[in-house]
């Protein structure tokens, strides 16, 4: 069994007398966020990623979450590598973790990016880029990416939070002055600061300690081929002859109390709702990032955010955005342009998430109803989903994307905590604080305007998702009669009509036999008719009879095939053959304007069938039905989005069929 080179050790930071930063210090420098650590990695990981992306080749950036599990042909060499020289356990856990069986390792990875260049030392002063020291050595400098999505890069912080060892592995490729491509590899851990016996005395340590090649005065990383035939020893997949990117692996990863596979689909669910701007098709037709996540092996799909409810609402709100569309948000007093904003608003029946998806969307509090404006910088990244009033309407929702001006990119930055999910206006001085602050007025003003109240039904339909609320608050309505949940018993159920010769289609002058469809939880609570709603004489006698709809519970929203339609079961008490149709017409919530025909350009709902009682659909306009069986139907229709779908159904009684 070869043994650890001399060469290659752990080396713990002494105090220096002129004092250094402890690492209790460090790992505090992202407080105490709201957000769990798993989401903090997704979001300062992939902005780390993002902001390293290689301008100069222009391409797509990968970035890819692996949790697996070290094979028995590697452990033996993580534990001499990494274990031999490490420090006790009373400083830094890491012995006791790669003791453990097996070793669990998570490798948060990119392509397509620069990697970790430039200098190794931090008191080399040189030009061109200082990503190695910025990210291995110091804390706290400010970014120098032009809008960039960082600041301070704090965030790396949050491998050595989610690392039970506190340590992580740090792998890059990059390319050297000379054009070379240089791979570098250095273990890095933080833990806490504590005394040692030394000679002289107990020293003072920073609780700060790197791995790697300790021939000179200060550790430095591995680096070619002494680098590249370590990297094979742990296992880790070598970069390809012309890749250059960063890989920075976790010990002994900390799982919110996740199984593995788990915390893999939640990494997953949690990159599509803080990532997914970057997960959209450009001008050029190329994403900007493409994400993956594996658990031993085993590749978890990463949601598409235009295919995924409610999600798809923040990307069309986004598409809003950034086209002519767009609104245009400004502060008075200074005058200022603060940026662009996306709003859509639409029907949308409720979703059934799996329990890694509700806990994603749990995470940025948004649950069945949407009611949201997405924040983000210039980068184009996620900073937090901000919440407006609810819109007071049964599976109605509306999403906005909100896009900082480029020239204020500095001033929301800097109203950003070191987590990046929050502007906080107080937190800066005029006139930015105004800026910000403003930006909430304005995004709150417009979605007053999309929630703006006012509109009326026509008598004998209903608006689909505005009348839940009549259920809600029904009880406070006194001397009501009815038998609920959306049976219709109106004043049409009283009227009588004459029935005219054999083989001819009968309605009441008077009336077209129609009742208008209500929508969930939505009751009328009219006038019961003397006879009752099913009182029916034979239509040969030459009697009066009542020929109407009767509606069985709500109409709702169902999935079929896929597709979301609104689905209203009706009887029809009459027992007599009748030939049904429904009439629909939409109307622009907040506007009460109802029209029967769409926009120029717009979509309009259109029947999709009759569903019988056996589930069979009928996809005809009109459809003759035998009443009087209590048989219950289904009118099933595709609505038009952005929109209140109003719907009437129509019975004619067909004499002679």
């Amino acid at each position: 069994m070869s043994r650890n080179p001399s060469g290659i050790r752990w080396y713990s930071q002494p105090f220096p007398p002129e004092g250094a930063g402890a690492a209790e210090g460090i790992r505090n420098q992202l407080g105490r966020p709201e957000l769990d650590l798993l989401t903090i990695l997704v979001r300062e990981a992939a902005q780390n990623s993002w902001d390293a992306r290689d301008r100069r080749r222009g391409g797509t950036v990968d970035f890819a979450i692996d949790l697996r599990t070290v094979g028995p042909a590697h452990a033996e060499a993580w534990r001499r590598l990494l274990g031999e020289s490490a420090p006790l356990n009373d400083h830094l856990p890491l012995r006791n973790a790669l003791r453990s069986s097996p070793i669990r390792l998570m490798e948060i990875s990119d392509r397509g990016t620069v990697g970790l260049g430039g200098p190794t030392r931090a008191d080399e002063a040189v030009p061109g880029d200082q990503d190695f020291v910025a990210f291995v050595r110091n804390v706290g400098e400010p970014r120098d990416n032009e809008l960039g999505g960082g600041t301070y890069g704090f965030g790396k912080g949050i491998f050595y939070l989610l690392a039970e060892s506190g340590t992580v592995l740090v792998h890059t490729r990059c390319r050297a002055p000379d054009g070379r491509l240089e791979t570098r590899l250095i273990g890095c851990a933080l833990w806490r600061s504590y005394r040692a016996p030394a000679e002289g005395g107990a020293r003072r340590h920073t609780g700060r300690h790197w791995w790697g090649d300790v021939s000179g005065d200060i550790v430095e990383p591995l680096v070619g081929a002494v680098a590249e035939d370590v990297v094979r020893q742990l296992g880790l997949r070598p970069f390809g002859p012309a890749e250059t990117g960063t890989r920075v692996v976790v010990i002994e990863p900390h799982l919110d109390e996740l199984e593995p596979h788990e915390a893999a689909e939640y990494l997953a669910h949690t990159m599509a709702w803080q990532l997914w701007p970057k997960m959209l098709e450009g001008q050029d037709g190329r994403v900007p990032m493409r994400f993956s996540v594996s658990c031993d092996g085993v590749d978890v799909p990463v949601p598409d955010p235009a295919g995924t409810r409610p999600l798809n609402l923040f990307v069309d709100a986004y598409r809003r955005m950034v086209g002519p569309d767009a609104q245009q948000l400004s502060c008075l007093r200074p005058q200022r342009k603060l940026g662009r904003l996306g709003l859509v608003k639409r029907l949308a029946p409720p979703s059934r998430p799996s329990r890694a998806a509700l806990r994603a969307m749990e995470t940025v509090q948004i649950g069945e109803t949407v009611h949201h404006v997405c924040l983000m910088r210039p980068a184009e990244l996620v900073v937090t989903y901000w919440q407006g009033r609810e819109p007071g309407m049964e599976h109605m929702s509306y999403a906005g994307v909100f896009r900082a001006d480029e020239e204020l990119d500095e001033v929301y930055a800097k109203s950003e905590p070191p987590t990046h999910d929050a502007w906080h206006p107080q937190s800066l001085d005029p006139p930015d604080s105004t800026f910000v602050r403003t930006t909430f007025v304005r995004i709150k003003e417009s979605v007053e305007t999309l929630l703006g109240l006012g509109g009326s039904a026509r008598a004998g339909s209903a608006r689909v998702a505005l009348g839940a609320a009549s259920t809600r608050f029904s009880g406070l309505v006194g001397g009501a009669w009815g038998t609920g949940g959306g049976t219709d018993h109106g004043s049409v159920a009283g009227r009588a009509r004459t029935w005219p010769g054999r083989g001819e289609e009968a309605a009441d002058p008077g009336d077209s036999g129609a009742e208008g469809a209500r929508t969930a939880g939505a009751t009328d609570h009219g006038a019961p008719a003397a006879a009752g709603p099913h009182a029916s004489p034979d239509p040969s006698s030459g009697a009066r009879t009542r020929v109407r709809v009767q509606y069985v519970g709500a109409a709702s929203f169902e999935e079929r095939s896929g597709v979301p339609v609104v689905v209203q079961p009706f009887r029809l008490p009459g027992p007599v053959p009748q030939r049904v149709s429904v009439e629909l017409a939409v109307a622009l919530p907040g506007t009460g304007n109802r029209e029967s025909d769409p926009p120029l350009g717009g979509s309009e709902p259109r029947l999709v069938g009759w569903e019988d009682p056996a589930g069979n659909l009928h996809s005809t306009e009109t459809y003759v039905i035998e009443g009087g069986d209590g048989a219950v139907w289904r009118a099933v229709v595709l609505p038009a989005p952005d929109t209140i779908t109003e719907i009437t159904v129509r019975s004619k009684a067909v004499i002679g069929a």
